[in-house]
C-alpha cells in the first residue's frame, strides 16, 4: 500500500522508530506512529533504446492510416440515416443552447464540434461529464439539447449523470458507436459514428473513430448552417477578428480621416495655401470644396508633378484651376472592401467621403486600408 499523499506504492510499519526494509526509505508524508516505507526509485535510462527507425514502415503506416480512415468515413456516410435529419431537427427547435459532452479524445473532439457549431449558427458550449457530476450540470437547462459522445457509449462519466440530464428533460442525442449500449438506450436520438477498426496497428487507440466523430459533428454543422439560411456576412459577425470578417463587417466610416485630419481647401485658396494644406496633412491630396461641403474636386500629388513636369508657373494658380472635377466617392456606410475594389479599379490611391447630399465627411487612402488588413 501507500501512504495517504498519494506517494508510490510501499510498505506500512506501525510504530515511530520502526526500521525500514532493506533499500526502503521512509515517505516525508508519514503520520505520527505510522511510517511508510516506500522502494527504491527506479531511474529512468538517459537514453532510452529503440529499435532503428523504418522509414518504409513508417510510410507504410501512413498510407494505411489514410486508408482506414478514408473506408471508416464511406462506412459513416451508409450508416446515417433518418435519426441524423432528427438530431438536426431536435438543434433547429432548440429554444436554448446545444451543449456537447464526451470524456477523453471524444472530449476533445467534442471542443471542437460545440466551437464548430456555435460559429456557425447553432449556439452551443462544451461542458465536461466530470466537472459536470460537481456542479457544470447547473449550465444545463430545459429548452437546451445534449449530445453526449462516446465511442464505446459506456463512458462512467457520462454515464453517471444520465438521470440528472433525463430529469431535466432536456433532448438527449448520443453520438456512439454502439447501437446497443447504456448511452444510446438512454437518447431520444441515436446517430452512428460506428468504425470497423481502428488506424492504430494495436486498434487501441482513438483514432478513425475520433475522424468519424469529427466528420459526423462537421456534418451536423453543415446542415444547421444550411438549414438556417446562414450566410457570409452570418460568418463574418462570428468571426470578427478574421480576414472574411474585416471585409464583410468593416465600413468605410471605421477607417477614415474625419474632422481636422481631412485636407480641404476652397476653389479660390492660392496655390501655395494648398500645397501647404496637402503636404500638411500627410495623405498625398486635398479635396476642393464649398464653404458649406459640396465636393467640387480634387487634388493630388501625381497631379502637383505632372504640372511641374509641364513647366507650368504655379504661382499665379488656384485650387479651381488645377483640380480634377468628378471626383471618386464613398459613403460612409460602403463596406471597406468596396471602397478598396474602387480604388483598384480605377488606379486609384485615394477616395473623398460624402453624406447622401454630396457634402465632404472624411477622407480614406490605400494606407488605412492596408493599416486594417482589408487589402
Amino acid at each position: 500500500m501507500g501512504c495517504e499523499s498519494g506517494c508510490e506504492p510501499g510498505v506500512q510499519v506501525r510504530g515511530a522508530n520502526a526500521v525500514p526494509p532493506a533499500g526502503f526509505r521512509r515517505c516525508p508524508a508519514s503520520r505520527i506512529g505510522r511510517s511508510y516505507w516506500t522502494p527504491p526509485l527506479t531511474a529512468v535510462p538517459a537514453n532510452p533504446s529503440f529499435p532503428p527507425f523504418d522509414a518504409a514502415r513508417a510510410l507504410q503506416l501512413a498510407r494505411d492510416t489514410f486508408d482506414i480512415e478514408a473506408q471508416a468515413l464511406l462506412g459513416l456516410k451508409a450508416r446515417q440515416g433518418e435519426s441524423f435529419g432528427r438530431a438536426c431537427e431536435a438543434m433547429l427547435a432548440c429554444r436554448g443552447r446545444v451543449v456537447v459532452m464526451g470524456m477523453g479524445k471524444s472530449g476533445h473532439v467534442g471542443r471542437k464540434i460545440a466551437a464548430t457549431l456555435a460559429s456557425t449558427g447553432t449556439p452551443a458550449f462544451f461542458v465536461h461529464p466530470g466537472e459536470a457530476s460537481h456542479g457544470d450540470l447547473g449550465m444545463v437547462a430545459p429548452g437546451d439539447v445534449v449530445l453526449a459522445i462516446s465511442n464505446s457509449g459506456e463512458s462512467d462519466e457520462l454515464e453517471a449523470i444520465l438521470p440528472a440530464i433525463k430529469r431535466l428533460g432536456v433532448t438527449l442525442v448520443a453520438m456512439t458507436g454502439r447501437a446497443e449500449s447504456t448511452l444510446a438506450s438512454n437518447a431520444h436520438i441515436t446517430i452512428s459514428s460506428a468504425v470497423d477498426q481502428e488506424a492504430c496497428p494495436l486498434n487501441l487507440a482513438p483514432t478513425a473513430s475520433t475522424t468519424a466523430q469529427m466528420a459526423l459533428g462537421d456534418a451536423l454543422a453543415v446542415a444547421l448552417l444550411d438549414a438556417r439560411g446562414f450566410r457570409e456576412e452570418d460568418f463574418a459577425r462570428s468571426h470578427p477578428g478574421g480576414s472574411l470578417g474585416r471585409k464583410l463587417l468593416m465600413h468605410v466610416r471605421d477607417l477614415m480621416r474625419s474632422g481636422e485630419a481631412v485636407p480641404r481647401v476652397g476653389p479660390a485658396t492660392s496655390f501655395n495655401d494648398m500645397l501647404r494644406e496637402m503636404t500638411g496633412k500627410g495623405l498625398g491630396f486635398t479635396a476642393v470644396a464649398e464653404p458649406a461641403g459640396r465636393v467640387l474636386g480634387i487634388f493630388t500629388d501625381g497631379d502637383l508633378r505632372r504640372l511641374i513636369e509641364r513647366g507650368v508657373d504655379l504661382r499665379a494658380l488656384r485650387a479651381s484651376d488645377v483640380m480634377h472635377t468628378g471626383p471618386r466617392l464613398v459613403s460612409a456606410d460602403a463596406l471597406a472592401v468596396d471602397a478598396a475594389e474602387l480604388m483598384e479599379l480605377h488606379r486609384i490611391t485615394s477616395v473623398l467621403v460624402v453624406d447622401a447630399a454630396g457634402k465632404l465627411t472624411g477622407a480614406l487612402n490605400s494606407n488605412d486600408l492596408m493599416r486594417a488588413k482589408v487589402i
